[in-house]
């Protein structure tokens, strides 16, 4: 009976709260993964969006309604009369 007693022992208060203990610290650290997670879609989104506004930027920036009027103010540029076009003849070569 004594052998009974001392495993019940510890097992209460041995092993018992030592498994509580495992899946607390799991638990936490399950938390702290999931919360890194989180974080990162957030800076994958933030990123993301700070792309597509980058790309959108890049294409009203390049558009030739933005070009053409700086071309003609910057560089004193206009668009070709028929007298002012050369045509060159190019070669074919498959």
């Amino acid at each position: 009976m004594r052998v009974r007693t001392v495993l019940a022992f510890i097992l209460v208060f041995v092993v018992f709260p030592a498994a509580l203990g495992l899946v607390t610290w799991r638990q936490s650290r399950t938390r702290e993964a999931l919360a890194e997670l989180e974080r990162i879609r957030r800076d994958m989104s933030i990123a993301l969006a700070e792309k597509v506004e980058s790309e959108r930027r890049i294409q009203v920036l390049a558009s030739r309604q933005r070009v053409v009027p700086l071309a003609r103010e910057r560089l004193g540029m206009h668009t070709p009369e028929g007298s002012e076009l050369v045509l060159l003849p190019v070669e074919w070569v498959p």
